[in-house]
């Protein structure tokens, strides 16, 4: 078990720096840029419908959230996660328990 966890964790510490190291320089934008870009040359006219109403001060304030974003849905998922291993394992050990 100890190696197959060693195996997974290295596997994605290197899915994370391969794209760094093969594309070195590249930056890395966002969808959201790329998007109003690509809107912007097929349709010069258009107009968006909505507008933000709050826009973080600054860039690092708004990776900032995104990354507690992020977290917050991991942590949510990890929590769901332990609890249906725990609820599994409770019903495993009353099956056990029941025939004996």
């Amino acid at each position: 078990m100890r190696t197959k966890n060693i195996i997974l964790i290295t596997l994605v510490v290197l899915l994370a720096v391969l794209p760094l190291l093969i594309h070195k320089g590249a930056e890395f934008g966002g969808a959201d840029g790329e998007a109003e870009e690509a809107i912007i040359e097929l349709h010069p006219e258009y107009e968006p419908w909505l507008e933000s109403f709050w826009e973080p001060p600054s860039g690092e304030i708004e990776s900032l959230l995104f990354a507690l974003q992020a977290a917050i849905g991991a942590g949510f998922i990890g929590y769901y996660l332990g609890f249906v291993k725990g609820r599994k394992e409770s019903e495993k050990e009353k099956r056990s328990v029941r025939s004996l």
